[in-house]
């Protein structure tokens, strides 16, 4: 900064900027509650439907979203701006004091462009000889200045950094960014720069304190847009892969892998989540940084120029953080290139690796050398590009490929979206953990996945309120896997695993799936089993088939049958309320309705338990406790979130796991059915008695009819219906019908599932 520009500077536009800054802040915060607390809260209780269901809820809640953004920016540019000024008055003030003390002493400060000059102020004659008997005061004033300028020019240039890295995060929108103040954007930038300056060292030359440190600041960092987008611009998308194939070079790396090789899973960890962050930024340099990653997903990256591929260590930094969709899904795209190429359209295997070979990940589930794996960990995080993804197009029947299907008694090519592929298709290699047992991290993942691109959110979660109704591409996504595992059931009891995710995928599918065991040829019941968004449609023979498949794994029978009564309570409440529109009324008779519900419910519930009793009359009764077990942790799953989706009302409809979350609240229908289900649960899984619900079956049929009487009842009194003294009768005699009725459909439809005991 020039001196002149420091001296005369006239903070009066700064201020009146700051000012409307101030305003705006203000303001934003009050639209930001607005948006939240009126249109948010308005849009997740409101009874949407059609293209409003998946359109425009999604894009209210993003809007309402929009507003915190904005404000948390704005606020962050507001301090920032602030500070600055303070600063720059702080130092206008210093300099002039400077300058009037050496005028004080007889010296004058001339300013120039690009420096100054510090003199005695006396004729031009006599200054050259002034000067030489000054010169300890000249140099004095000189450093002085000198300090205050340089000191301007940091926090004038530091400002505009990071003014402009903000800019630079979002074309479209508002960027998460909220700093205290400036300098911690500024340290954040720093930090940045010098941490990816240590990645670049080559892995022999780092020491166990530099990774230490660089571990240390990742982990600080997390979840800082700036950061994120600074550290991985600086590095590079080359510098990316070439750090972490590096650091697990044991011929490179021997030095840091001995003294830190237990903290490189931490680092793994810390270095994908600063990365999926970083992934979200519009910014130029992160466009350059995403573009030239998935041009590098078939370029040779280990030493000599050879294996590892880029995809193969890329994918091992994809584990954890979300990351951004448009990018997941053109990597997706190479990949799944890279893949064809590698294994002849998927005639054979490929991504074995040798003893030879380091490892690429250090989580101990797998060598991470099968670069779908940690691909697949990274679209069970983000829903949208795993939807998009396992739709896509694997090979197409004009391609050079053996998969065939028959067609009027010949046999054809066929076409292999995504899913069809690594579901049904893909010869997956073989790899160890760290245990030396067989690895099953891929088809592990592959089921998180799906339970991302077929629920509309994360693996692992609950759907919420701001969780948008079932779209098309995932209900066609649903009619597949659906349709799959009716066709060849082993591809999940012989993975058991992946049960459990099937499990709350059926779950939140079950409107779709009681809708499809009615064998209703003319649609009545959809108005019986509303549903907003999109329908999945099935036929019975496959649901038949998915839930008694389903209900071989304790976890994926306990997701769906905590989610059937759930949905069963919530679905009462639903229609014995008299204020029901008469468009949405199923029947003008209460009891057929009651009925029809119970029917269903009770034949979803007892398909569950012939699964289960396929399983524990084969393990015996420690495995019918494991299944209660995994029924009574629901519990806690559920009250540790009821807050988050009461009163969203008949939306919940929709959404049974929802609908068990909301069912926590006191009283209602879903709450009570809730409470004996885990209490019984509980009990049993503390028994010492012999199996209560697998072997012994008609324990399960009394049970649910219990439980399906109490609802009903409970539905009834809530909505002050005491017109219907019989309404527990009516649904424990149809809940009866259907839980019997399950034997029949499963003698029908699944018998060659059966196994002789």
């Amino acid at each position: 900064m020039d001196l002149d520009a420091l001296r005369t500077a006239d903070f009066g536009l700064l201020d009146d900027a700051i000012d409307d800054w101030s305003t705006m802040v203000t303001d934003l915060e009050t639209m930001m509650k607005a948006a939240e607390e009126g249109l948010h809260r308005a849009a997740n209780k409101a009874n949407w439907a059609g293209v409003n269901a998946t359109v425009s809820k999604e894009f209210i809640g993003k809007t309402a979203g929009e507003f915190t953004d904005a404000h948390s920016q704005a606020s962050s540019i507001h301090k920032i701006l602030a500070d600055t000024r303070d600063e720059l008055k702080l130092y206008k003030g210093q300099l002039t004091g400077a300058i009037e003390r050496g005028r004080q002493k007889n010296l004058t400060v001339i300013g120039y462009e690009g420096g100054f000059t510090v003199t005695t102020n006396v004729p031009p004659e006599g200054r050259a000889a002034q000067d030489k008997d000054n010169k300890g005061d000249i140099i004095a004033l000189r450093d002085e200045i000198q300090g205050i300028l340089d000191k301007a020019t940091e926090s004038d240039s530091t400002a505009a950094t990071v003014l402009l890295a903000i800019a630079d995060q979002s074309k479209l929108g508002f960027s998460d960014v909220d700093y205290s103040d400036r300098d911690a954007a500024a340290k954040a930038l720093k930090d940045a720069e010098d941490l990816a300056d240590l990645a670049k060292q080559k892995p022999e030359d780092l020491s166990p304190s530099e990774f230490d440190r660089l571990n240390k600041g990742l982990k600080d960092h997390a979840g800082d847009e700036l950061f994120a987008q600074r550290f991985a611009g600086h590095l590079g998308a080359q510098g990316t892969l070439d750090f972490w194939t590096g650091l697990n070079d044991p011929h490179s790396a021997w030095k840091v892998g001995q003294a830190r090789g237990d903290q490189f899973d931490d680092l793994q960890k810390n270095l994908s989540l600063t990365l999926a962050t970083a992934s979200q930024s519009d910014g130029a340099d992160m466009t350059t940084w995403k573009s030239n990653m998935v041009d590098l997903v078939d370029k040779p990256v280990g030493r000599n120029g050879g294996f590892p591929l880029g995809g193969q260590v890329m994918s091992n930094l994809m584990r954890w953080g979300d990351y951004d969709d448009r990018f997941l899904v053109d990597y997706g795209d190479k990949l799944i290139e890279t893949e064809k190429k590698f294994t002849s359209n998927g005639r054979h295997g490929a991504w074995g690796r040798t003893g030879g070979d380091p490892l690429l990940n250090r989580t101990g589930t797998d060598s991470g050398w099968d670069p779908m794996t940690g691909y697949l960990k990274a679209l069970s995080n983000s829903p949208d590009a795993a939807t998009d993804f396992f739709n896509g197009t694997f090979v197409s029947k004009n391609e050079d490929h053996d998969f065939t299907q028959e067609v009027d008694g010949k046999q054809v090519k066929r076409t292999l979206s995504n899913f069809d592929y690594l579901f049904e298709e893909r010869d997956w290699p073989q790899d160890q953990d760290d245990k030396g047992e067989d690895s099953i991290a891929g088809r592990n993942y592959l089921a998180a996945a799906l339970e991302a691109a077929t629920t509309g959110h994360p693996a692992g979660e609950l759907p919420t309120a701001d969780t948008p109704p079932h779209n098309a591409e995932q209900a066609k996504l649903m009619e597949s896997l659906v349709s799959s595992i009716s066709e060849k059931p082993s591809r999940i009891t012989d993975n058991a695993y992946m049960g459990d995710s099937i499990g709350q995928i059926a779950s939140e599918y079950l409107p779709d799936i009681n809708r499809a065991m009615t064998n209703d040829a003319d649609n009545d019941t959809n108005r019986l089993f509303p549903i907003s968004g999109t329908e999945a449609v099935f036929n019975h023979r496959d649901v038949t088939r998915l839930l008694f498949t389903v209900g071989q794994n304790p976890e994926g029978y306990a997701a769906v049958e905590v989610g059937q009564k759930a949905y069963m309570g919530n679905l009462m409440e639903h229609h014995l309320d008299p204020h029901l529109p008469e468009s949405e009324r199923y029947a003008k008779g209460e009891q057929f309705v009651i009925e029809r519900i119970a029917e269903g419910s009770g034949e979803v519930t007892g398909t569950l338990a012939q699964g289960r009793a396929e399983v524990v009359a084969h393990e015996g009764e420690g495995k019918d406790k494991a299944y209660a077990h995994s029924v009574a942790q629901w519990k806690n799953v559920i009250s540790g979130t009821v807050g988050t989706l009461t009163g969203v009302g008949t939306t919940l409809i929709v959404s049974p796991a929802g609908g068990a979350v909301a069912g926590g609240v006191a009283g209602t229908a879903t709450s009570v059915i809730l409470e004996e289900l885990f209490k019984d649960a509980e009990g049993q899984a503390k028994s010492n008695a012999g199996p209560l619900m697998g072997e012994h079956w008609e324990q399960g049929l009394d049970r649910n009819n219990g439980y399906t009487e109490r609802a009903a009842e409970t539905a009834a009194e809530n909505r002050n219906r005491t017109d219907l003294p019989d309404v527990g009768e009516w649904a424990s005699a149809a809940a009866q019908r259907g839980f019997i009725r399950s034997g029949t459909s499963v003698s029908a439809m699944a018998s060659d599932l059966k196994t002789d005991v």
